[in-house]
């Protein structure tokens, strides 16, 4: 198989090049720095030198391959309204336009549960929920949005077919977004678990997303969404806690705040940034309060059943590979 990744040099588009390496294809990654291109030759792929809002090079760099991995976005959950859109919308616009123009048979979009925030409690969720009409942050907006043009995409008889995977709460060796955060946190004592962290969330080992992705590419079917879980869901202390002592040796500590005075904090401060123009984002923000600060659990059943997706690799060994990865560097 000959593949093309955007986000590359990112945690999943990186471990996915790996694994597509590693399963003996061919692939090769969008890159538009000289950083990213040294990760993507890294995990021994080809680079594709452009950036989403390059419709030529990203239909060049498709060229000649069987499937598209779009798994670059606008990952943070707060920020100007235009960058999302840009980035996570038009970018996946344009990702489309491109697999079309380069007959590419088969799209795989990395989305998230995210999309669904906004609507009911994210609890045992499943492909049915639909996405709700008032997404609650950017980020679940753009990301759904990002969702609907894929699906509207789906032309099998045309000769494109979109398959969406959806893993909740990503996590792994190299993960250079939510642990190191976390870690920077609680080193410095700011960590707080919102209403005592007891609450269940699902997960999903990079490893194991990115066997899900190998997989889609052979059996998912077109125009169908799928979850990807580490299987039975853990509670948020122990996911987030075990995760940054495995990680980065470090103790989140047993401070809490009532969830009330979380949302209330989270929607001050966004409120703040909001009228004073100020760049990244708040500390809290209400989507963070939504995705961690109270149950998310959603089914992976229809990935067992339909594309065959077993973990490859289970809690315990990826704690102990987090361990392995900190000790080693």
């Amino acid at each position: 198989m000959r593949a093309f990744v955007t986000g590359g040099s990112g945690f999943v588009g990186r471990n996915l090049l790996a694994a597509l390496t590693a399963a003996g294809h061919q692939a090769r990654a969008l890159a538009r720095s000289d950083a990213s291109a040294a990760v993507v030759r890294g995990a021994g792929a080809e680079v594709v030198r452009g950036d989403l809002d390059d419709v030529a090079a990203l239909t060049a760099g498709m060229a000649g391959c069987d499937v598209v991995y779009h798994a670059a976005a606008k990952v943070e959950v707060f920020g100007p309204r235009a960058d999302f859109e840009r980035v996570t919308i038009e970018g996946t616009r344009r990702v489309l336009e491109a697999a079309r123009a380069a007959k590419v048979r088969r799209v795989i979009h990395v989305s998230t549960e995210a999309v669904l925030v906004g609507g009911r409690p994210i609890v045992q969720a499943d492909e049915s929920w639909p996405l709700p009409a008032r997404p609650f942050g950017l980020y679940p907006w753009s990301k759904g949005r990002a969702e609907e043009l894929v699906r509207a995409a789906n032309a099998p008889d045309a000769g494109l077919e979109t398959v969406i995977l959806r893993p909740r709460a990503i996590w792994g060796p190299g993960d250079t977004t939510l642990l190191p955060r976390l870690a920077e946190l609680g080193r410095r004592g700011k960590f707080a678990w919102i209403a005592g962290g007891r609450h269940l969330t699902s997960t999903c080992h990079v490893s194991n997303l990115c066997a899900a992705l190998l997989l889609a590419a052979e059996r998912g079917r077109p125009g169908e969404t799928y979850f990807v879980t580490d299987g039975e869901p853990v509670q948020m202390r122990s996911y987030l806690g075990e995760m940054v002592r495995a990680g980065a040796g470090v103790e989140l500590g047993e401070r809490s705040v009532p969830r009330w005075l979380a949302r209330a904090v989270a929607f001050l401060s966004e409120a703040v940034y909001r009228l004073f123009r100020l760049r990244g984002e708040p500390a809290l923000a209400r989507t963070t309060v939504r995705l961690i600060g109270e149950e998310v659990t959603v089914s992976d059943a229809k990935a067992r059943r339909e594309l065959g997706y077993v973990p490859v690799i289970t809690r315990e060994a990826g704690l102990a590979a987090l361990v392995a990865a900190r000790s080693s560097a």
